[in-house]
């Protein structure tokens, strides 16, 4: 770890060196100084960098993830949830799983454009979209920038079923446009909650909405007819996993009618920032939640296992399945299997342009 110190508004308490770096950085302290209970978070401000990718939509090959199609946006995440799996993708960019992650976030201006290069190219053929893999396209800068909405634009457009993950009530502001995939079976919602206690939420994922905020956004998804589910996830043993039934019966009220649950995997570099973290958020509880965390991930703390890595192993995994089974069909969820329709996909060419009046004039 750097030298940068509690960091009040982050999930991360610094920056763990990248595994692709031949040299390793130290933090200035000269000229930086520390983070503490007392410095103002303003000296770490947030930068958003233009991403210069040429594509939005990738595929995906993994034989144990529910989707082949997934676009981002954008690159690293604000939420800033200290357990993200993702977080290591940054250290391909040459920066930090840490605070970098959660706080230089690149951004891909073109995105509606290149989404509808692709939905026009001759090879699609409609199939459903992930939003996202690796981020939250619907994190705080999105409401100013509203590169998620262009997207969702282009996909209704075309007709294109979308399916969303996030854990953020922005996702409302685009209520207008679900309700009219919804039509069409184009569109599949699923807040994420991992807790309801705002105390915990607000260290272990900073700049995410509060629980309350995203079962108040389950619940007006559901009124506009929007399929709409819940994923308790990740769950952490010894930390939330005794949520997971109350997590449930509170989407279940709000309108979900589906759920799934993963219990957490810190893959890399995730596994030195969550310890970090627990040592300053709950360090009594450190050492048994980690060793909770190993008896579900066959003695580690990640499982990159395709089947195993979703669900964990061992006694404890397996009656955190059997709870989930138990409780999803006490609150009525999953008893609909719901799918993406791609009948009603066309492509939309763009218009033409205008050709110049000829002009004549009488000699």
């Amino acid at each position: 770890m750097d030298s940068l110190k509690k960091s009040v508004g982050r999930g991360a308490q610094g920056n763990v060196s990248s595994r692709f770096l031949k040299h390793q950085t130290e933090g200035d302290l000269e000229n930086f100084g520390y983070i503490d209970e007392e410095t103002d978070l303003s000296l770490l401000k947030t930068e958003f960098l233009p991403d210069s990718s040429r594509s939005l939509v990738t595929q995906n090959d993994s034989p144990d993830i529910g989707f082949t199609f997934s676009a981002n946006p954008y690159r690293g995440c604000e939420h800033g949830c200290i357990y993200c799996y993702a977080r290591p993708t940054h250290e391909y960019l040459n920066l930090s799983a840490g605070l970098d992650f959660e706080s230089k976030i690149f951004v891909k201006y073109e995105a509606a454009d290149l989404l509808r290069k692709k939905l026009l190219s001759k090879s699609w053929e409609g199939e459903p979209i992930f939003f996202s893999g690796v981020t939250d396209c619907y994190q705080p800068v999105e409401r100013k920038l509203k590169i998620t909405r262009a997207c969702m634009e282009v996909l209704l457009e075309f007709r294109n079923p979308v399916s969303i993950i996030t854990k953020n009530h922005l996702i409302v502001r685009d209520l207008d446009l679900f309700a009219e995939m919804a039509k069409h079976d184009g569109i599949f919602i699923f807040l994420s909650i991992t807790t309801l206690n705002p105390e915990l939420c607000r260290v272990m994922e900073p700049r995410t909405s509060l629980p309350s905020q995203r079962l108040k956004a389950i619940e007006a998804l559901a009124k506009a007819g929007v399929p709409v589910g819940v994923n308790a996830a990740p769950l952490i043993p010894g930390l939330t996993d005794h949520e997971l039934p109350q997590i449930l019966k509170a989407a279940s009220e709000a309108g979900a009618r589906w759920a799934g649950y993963t219990p957490v995997r810190l893959p890399l570099s995730v596994a030195p920032l969550f310890e970090e973290w627990l040592e300053v958020h709950a360090p009594d509880r450190k050492s048994k939640i980690l060793n909770a965390v190993r008896s579900i991930r066959d003695g580690k703390l990640n499982d990159a296992n395709f089947g195993s890595r979703m669900n964990g192993t061992g006694i404890r995994a397996e009656g955190l399945g059997d709870l989930f089974e138990l409780f999803t069909r006490k609150y009525g969820l999953n008893e609909t299997h719901f799918n993406l329709s791609r009948e009603h996909f066309r492509k939309v060419e763009p218009p033409a342009p205008e050709s110049p009046q000829l002009s004549f004039k009488l000699e």
